[in-house]
C-alpha cells in the first residue's frame, strides 16, 4: 500500500483544519446564514428533494433541513465543547497533581480512575444522563464524567515525563511550592500533548453527543441537532427520503474526521518538536 506523501499529508491537514474553521463559523453564525427558521413548519414542502432553495431538502415536517443542520452545528459543539473543556480542567489538575505528588495520593487517584475506565465510555454517558434528565447540560456532563479518566490518565502521562527533569530539581532547590512548580513548570510543558489529546476527545464528546441525542437522551425535540436529526430522519424516512439523514449524518462524520485529522497533526508536530530538542 502506498503511504501519502509529506505534501499529500499537508494538504489533507490543512483541507481539514479548513472545514472547521467553516463549521465552527457556520454555527455560530446560523442565526444569519441559514435560509429558512429551523423550526417553521410546512405541509406543502414536506420530504422536498435538495434543490437551490432547499439545499439539504426538507424533512417530515416540511423543515429545511440545511437550516436544521446549522443550528444542529450549534448545539452539538457547544454541547461537546463544554464537555471537552470540564474534562480537560478536571481530568488536567488531577492528572498533573497525581504525576507529580506521587506516592499514596498517586495510587487513590489511579486506582479511582481505573474504576471510573471499567465502565465502557458511553455506558458511563448513559448512566449518568438517565441519572439526570435528558438535557444538553445533563449530556455535557455526562460526556465530561466519561472523558476525565482518560484525560488524567493522559495528563499523568505528561507530567511523569517531566517531572524528574534537572531544572525541575532546580526550581524545588529554590523553595519553589507544588502549586508553583505545577502551574508554572508541569502545565506549560504538558500542554501540547493535552492540547492534541483534547481536540480528539472533541471528536469523541461529538459523536457521543450525536449518541445520546440518537436515542432520545439529548436535545428535547423540536430543536435540533446532529444526532436528534439522524433519529428523526432514519426512524421514519429514510427509504423515502434519505437526504433528510445522509446529509446532516456526512456532516457529522466530516467533522468528527477532521477533528481527529488535526489532533493526529498537532500530536505528530509535538512528536517531532520533541526528536529535534533531542538532537540539539
Amino acid at each position: 500500500m502506498r503511504r501519502t506523501t509529506p505534501t499529500a499529508q499537508a494538504i489533507i491537514r490543512s483541507a481539514a483544519a479548513l472545514y472547521l474553521v467553516v463549521v465552527g463559523a457556520s454555527a455560530l453564525a446560523a442565526g444569519l446564514i441559514a435560509p429558512f427558521d429551523p423550526l417553521d413548519q410546512e405541509a406543502a414542502r414536506r420530504l422536498a428533494p435538495p434543490s437551490p432553495t432547499h439545499l439539504f431538502g426538507t424533512d417530515g415536517f416540511g423543515r429545511d433541513v440545511f437550516s436544521r443542520t446549522l443550528h444542529g452545528a450549534r448545539v452539538s459543539l457547544a454541547v461537546a465543547l463544554a464537555a471537552v473543556a470540564t474534562a480537560g480542567v478536571i481530568g488536567s489538575a488531577l492528572g498533573l497533581a497525581s504525576g507529580y505528588a506521587g506516592g499514596t495520593f498517586d495510587l487513590v487517584v489511579q486506582r479511582v480512575v481505573d474504576v471510573f475506565m471499567g465502565f465502557p465510555f458511553l455506558v458511563m454517558a448513559l448512566i449518568v444522563v438517565v441519572a439526570l434528565s435528558p438535557t444538553p447540560i445533563a449530556v455535557a456532563a455526562a460526556i465530561a464524567l466519561a472523558l476525565a479518566p482518560l484525560v488524567t490518565r493522559v495528563a499523568r502521562a505528561a507530567a511523569l515525563s517531566v517531572v524528574n527533569e534537572e531544572y525541575l530539581t532546580v526550581v524545588r532547590s529554590t523553595g519553589a511550592g507544588a502549586s508553583r512548580i505545577v502551574l508554572r513548570h508541569l502545565l506549560p510543558a504538558s500542554a501540547p500533548p493535552l492540547a492534541a489529546y483534547l481536540a480528539t476527545c472533541l471528536g469523541t464528546a461529538i459523536g457521543a453527543e450525536a449518541t445520546l441525542s440518537f436515542l432520545g437522551l439529548g436535545v428535547p425535540p423540536p430543536y435540533p441537532s446532529w444526532g436528534r436529526m439522524l433519529q428523526e430522519g432514519s426512524r421514519a424516512y429514510f427509504d423515502a427520503a434519505p437526504w433528510v439523514t445522509l446529509l446532516p449524518g456526512a456532516v457529522l462524520c466530516l467533522t468528527v474526521m477532521c477533528l481527529v485529522i488535526v489532533g493526529d497533526a498537532m500530536g505528530g508536530a509535538r512528536l517531532r518538536s520533541r526528536r529535534r530538542s533531542v538532537r540539539h
